[in-house]
């Protein structure tokens, strides 16, 4: 789906975002970035709350290099911040779990 007007539904929202992470490349910046966003998070709990500033910069340093340096395009985060969010979560979740590609396939990525 062409981004030029807004998507309205999560339901369009994830094959959108599928094609935004084509490239196998960008897919795994992005899990990398999103594993190790969980410890700042744990450190922030545990250690101090100033740990929490590394969540961001863990998770969208690793993204946003991923589509500047390979994918080419602007991170779906700056016009869909919380879909984004989710979206990383879900993608991570299904690689681990070997579901990514049905829905990989469905969005027309090989």
């Amino acid at each position: 789906m062409a981004d030029k007007q807004r998507i309205q539904t999560y339901a369009e929202f994830w094959p959108y975002y599928l094609s935004e992470h084509a490239h196998p490349t960008c897919r795994t910046l992005h899990y990398i970035g999103t594993v190790l966003g969980f410890v700042p998070l744990y450190l922030g709990f545990m250690v101090s709350p100033w740990w929490f500033i590394g969540w961001p910069l863990c998770g969208y340093g690793f993204a946003w290099a991923a589509h500047f340096f390979v994918e080419h395009n602007k991170p779906a985060t700056f016009k869909y911040p919380l879909w984004s969010l989710i979206s990383d979560y879900r993608m991570l979740w299904q690689w681990m779990s070997g579901t990514l590609g049905r829905d990989l396939k469905r969005a027309g990525i090989q």
